[in-house]
């Protein structure tokens, strides 16, 4: 078979417009996939130059292939109907790596079409290191090596406006592009550089939020040489994704006409308020994640996908999601009916095998972040218990006790919380608690909710009985009493 590059295959090769820190999975399946899809269906005609921001060697650069490779993408449609979609990705140039070669990282600086940056350096790449100087080849975090490009391409274009970038960082830390500007003004103020630069840097520059959405399984080691002998040719970076992807960017609306979305079909939304997007994201597909691993797992079920087959399961994340969730976020309605239905389909994901018991990993924060806004403000709203959601609390708390089966659950939670479980089950199982203490002791731990979940009207008594009806009957037929009610 004919190995993948530009000499074998006939691509488009297009102007350096686009710089991209990290070289990874993600980027290479949700970017730069949406880059190639822009150049086939619109002018952008934007190629990209990718940085390896550390200093390995462990996997070769793009070059190899000259930058191609395969995305492989696998899910529901909105229509519910299995597809998967492969495309050789052309958008990108070339991978520098800057550890080895600064000078031409530096040299990008000059080039005047570059107008946007995108980076996904993990969520520890957005970091500050006051040992980093301005003379380092590079300097070691990102947000300096960042530093160190921006002040040439000052220096170079004489602080000209229409030398400004447009910064979009995808790390997943709360607005990212905040936090990133904060961090190079560190910089500029360690290394003294001129106010001059730090003006340009706000006048001329725009460093937006981000909220980035698509589950990215990566390279199918499993499914390699199927893959390659199904394609017809050779392809060491071919990369898998989930169909549904949603990128939300709190930036300047000439942002849209930058990257030509004036007639693309691609998810991507240009805001002013990054917020009720993350709201929507961690309420609907997080939260119903949380609410589903304890009660499910504690069915004998251990997958997302397995969990979703099975019409209890279906029923309650339906009710959940649509009755209890999207009432409390701030999002047009027919908006967040899209997006939970998106979620249903990408939970059915028969490419994705999501097993609970990892899902289940600090599960008592996620209940924190996760459902905890969502139940103060239906309550608020409603001045009811949300009934999905104690179903959910009790799960939790059933499966906290460590048992599924008479066989021992390997939990990893906070220690403090792992501790206080083991404490209250065994006193529970000895008789020397009651229940109903049991539930109000979890509840009232206000060193982890911040509020004693007591006082909300309700609510100690619902879980407790629906703990109680989960003891003596399973979680399934507790369920199922409750959802035909």
């Amino acid at each position: 078979m004919q190995a993948l590059n530009r000499k074998n295959f006939n691509k488009n090769k297009y102007p350096t417009k686009i710089m991209q820190y990290g070289e990874g999975n993600f980027l290479r399946a949700f970017i730069d996939w949406q880059i190639d899809k822009l150049n086939e269906t619109s002018v952008l005609n934007a190629g990209v130059a990718v940085i390896r921001p550390i200093d390995y060697d462990a996997i070769p650069l793009l070059n190899v292939q000259d930058g191609l490779y395969t995305t492989i993408i696998r899910g529901l449609n909105e229509q519910g109907e299995t597809v998967a979609d492969h495309r050789i990705i052309s958008s990108i140039n070339e991978e520098i790596p800057v550890y080895k070669d600064f000078p031409r990282y530096m040299a990008l600086a000059e080039n005047p079409d570059l107008k946007i940056i995108f980076s996904n350096t993990t969520e520890a790449g957005i970091e500050y290191i006051d040992t980093d100087r301005l003379d380092d080849a590079p300097a070691n975090a990102f947000p300096a090596k960042l530093t160190q490009w921006l002040f040439h391409r000052f220096n170079h274009f004489n602080g000209s406006a229409d030398s400004g970038m447009v910064i979009i960082p995808c790390e997943l830390i709360d607005y990212n592009g905040e936090k990133l500007k904060e961090i190079v003004f560190q910089y500029c103020q360690l290394w003294q550089l001129p106010e001059a630069f730090s003006s340009w840097l706000n006048e001329a520059n725009h460093f937006c939020s981000s909220l980035v959405d698509r589950i990215v399984t990566g390279f199918p080691r499993d499914e390699h040489q199927q893959l390659q002998e199904s394609l017809g040719y050779l392809d060491n970076f071919m990369v898998t994704a989930e169909y549904f992807h949603l990128f939300v960017i709190q930036g300047p609306q000439h942002l849209a006409e930058l990257l030509c979305l004036q007639d693309s079909d691609l998810n991507i939304k240009i805001v002013d308020d990054i917020s009720p997007y993350k709201q929507q994201k961690v309420g609907i597909l997080n939260g119903a994640h949380t609410a589903l691993v304890p009660l499910a797992y504690m069915a004998n079920i251990d997958s997302v996908g397995d969990a979703l087959a099975d019409p209890l399961f279906e029923k309650y994340l339906t009710q959940l999601i649509f009755a209890e969730i999207i009432p409390t976020l701030d999002l047009p309605e027919d908006e967040l009916k899209r997006f939970a239905n998106d979620v249903l389909n990408r939970f059915r994901n028969p490419y994705i095998c999501h097993l609970l018991l990892a899902i289940s990993l600090n599960s008592m924060t996620k209940f924190k972040t996760r459902i905890l806004p969502q139940l103060h403000t239906y309550v608020k709203t409603n001045n009811a218990v949300p009934n999905m959601m104690a179903l959910a609390i009790a799960g939790q708390i059933l499966m906290y006790k460590g048992l599924r089966n008479e066989q021992q659950i390997e939990l990893s939670d906070a220690p403090q919380w792992l501790e206080l479980f083991n404490t209250l089950w065994h006193d529970f199982d000895n008789n020397t608690l009651s229940l109903n203490t049991l539930v109000e002791q979890v509840l009232g731990a206000q060193w982890h909710w911040e509020s004693d979940l007591n006082e909300l009207p309700e609510l100690t008594a619902t879980v407790t009985a629906h703990l109680r009806n989960m003891l003596t009957e399973g979680v399934a037929t507790t369920l199922t009493n409750q959802l035909g009610q």
